[in-house]
């Protein structure tokens, strides 16, 4: 019994938060799903970015793509898809053994189009075709004009991983849409009971820029609640899917819940504990995806405690209330942190763009 099977049997399922061809040939992806009991998969624009952009594990479906004449957006989805598919194959066991809620992997829609509801909508559907796993999730960030592109996955009967969401309020938003989605689906002749959805809260993020700023406020006062707003925020949506998701959640009839899942969870600070986000952010229901030395900490440091999200709402309400009278203005916090997580996506992937079409010339 290790850490990370304590935390599944408190309700929180380990995600991986990396995807590599080469993990994926050499078995090193099957070696860990086994030793470091993972439970699913997650990818972004940046994982993919990083893992094409070195090694050689892509060279011959680059040589393939490449004598096909094929274009450079097409050709990085293909092989983008190609590892979804087999990481979505070797998770299967897990997603038949709990009905659909794990063994998920996810891949992220064209960042690009996040200020596009159709766009986003159209390139969901497309990656839903051409991944053609049951197990596969569709990420779709949770900026303004994507809201309504996840509710009308949702009704086409597509998995959705929500991404990019930092803030209760637009947590709340995200629910709204899921529920509006799953309504639809059924609606539309869906078997819901087949339809799973997380909701993406990014984590550490929210204490790099909320530190930053108290550290240039300079109090004592605020260097006191460095290492706060991350854990507390979570804390805070995670009263919120209690709330939503309770007995009177009026969901169709077989439909699931949409749970929480903690995201950018390995710490940005080195003197944090290296487990931080994933101890204190235990309990049922939930799913925590983490980068593989962020796994190595949790297994190595053996401190989880049980469910540690399960009555803090007010814990947590106390410490937003210190942020703001210390001077946070978390607005500004939030909306600084949407955009630029969109940002970086877009860049890593257009990164990626430039050195494939060089590759494919």
């Amino acid at each position: 019994m290790t850490a990370i099977d304590r935390l599944a049997e408190v309700g929180t399922s380990t995600w991986l938060d990396d995807l590599s061809r080469e993990r994926i040939v050499s078995g090193n992806l099957a070696e860990i799903k086994a030793a470091k009991s993972l439970a699913g998969v997650t990818t972004n624009p940046a994982i993919f970015a990083k893992a094409m952009s070195s090694g050689t594990a892509y060279d011959e479906q680059i040589a393939e793509l490449k004598a096909g004449q094929i274009g450079v957006d097409e050709a990085v989805y293909a092989m983008s898809v190609k590892d979804v598919q087999d990481a979505c194959d070797l998770f299967r066991d897990v997603f038949d053994s709990t009905g659909g809620q794990d063994g998920r992997v996810s891949i992220e829609v064209d960042p690009r189009h996040a200020d596009d509801e159709a766009a986003t909508v159209a390139h969901a559907k497309e990656l839903w075709a051409l991944v053609d796993r049951p197990n596969v999730m569709i990420k779709i960030p949770a900026t303004d004009a994507s809201l309504p592109a996840i509710t009308q996955a949702l009704a086409e009967g597509i998995s959705v991983n929500v991404t990019l969401i930092f803030s209760v309020e637009r947590y709340q938003q995200v629910i709204d849409a899921y529920k509006a989605g799953i309504e639809r689906a059924a609606a539309n002749g869906h078997d819901v009971s087949t339809i799973h959805s997380v909701a993406s809260f990014f984590v550490s993020r929210m204490d790099t820029e909320v530190d930053n700023r108290l550290g240039a406020i300079g109090t004592d006062e605020a260097r006191a609640l460095k290492g706060k707003a991350g854990i507390a925020n979570a804390r805070l949506a995670y009263q919120l899917f209690l709330d939503s998701f309770g007995d009177n959640a009026g969901l169709p009839e077989g439909a699931n819940k949409q749970r929480p899942l903690w995201a950018s969870t390995g710490v940005k600070n080195p003197d944090y504990p290296a487990d931080m986000y994933v101890v204190e952010l235990a309990g049922p229901d939930t799913v925590n995806t983490m980068p593989e030395p962020t796994i190595d900490a949790v297994l190595n440091a053996d401190n989880v405690r049980g469910d540690t999200l399960t009555g803090t709402a007010d814990e947590a309400r106390a410490v937003f209330e210190q942020l703001a009278a210390a001077g946070i203005e978390l607005d500004d916090v939030v909306a600084v942190l949407e955009r630029e997580g969109v940002d970086k996506f877009v860049d890593a992937w257009q990164e990626l763009l430039d050195s494939m079409l060089e590759n494919l010339k």
